[in-house]
């Protein structure tokens, strides 16, 4: 595994602001970004019935770049805060990371 990881967070909108907040307040998070997003799939037991006819649902995205150590500590600690969300979560090596000046 590289230095550092992608970590990629898919939540329900109703837990977005928990996770929001929760994410603020992680020790070793500097910083995240978030999307809204559509979830589409074969999960049709998670969707409402108006979000089956429209062949999506609304999801919130988190993305978080930071050592995959850290990420390994945060996916420990996420499973057991928000066990039994449905959360998915995907995490990738980083090749190359910097600013453009």
């Amino acid at each position: 595994m590289s230095e550092n990881c992608l970590l990629n967070l898919v939540v329900a909108p109703e837990i977005e602001d928990a996770v929001t907040d929760w994410l603020l307040e992680y020790p070793t998070v500097s910083g995240f970004s978030s999307y809204s997003i559509s979830g589409h799939g074969s999960s049709e037991q998670r969707m409402t019935l108006a979000e089956q006819v429209a062949g999506r649902c609304r999801q919130q995205l988190f993305q978080l770049h930071l050592p995959c150590v850290d990420a390994q500590a945060l996916l420990s600690d996420i499973k057991q805060v928000f066990r039994g969300s449905g959360m998915h979560y995907w995490l990738l090596p980083v090749i190359d990371a910097g600013h453009v000046d």
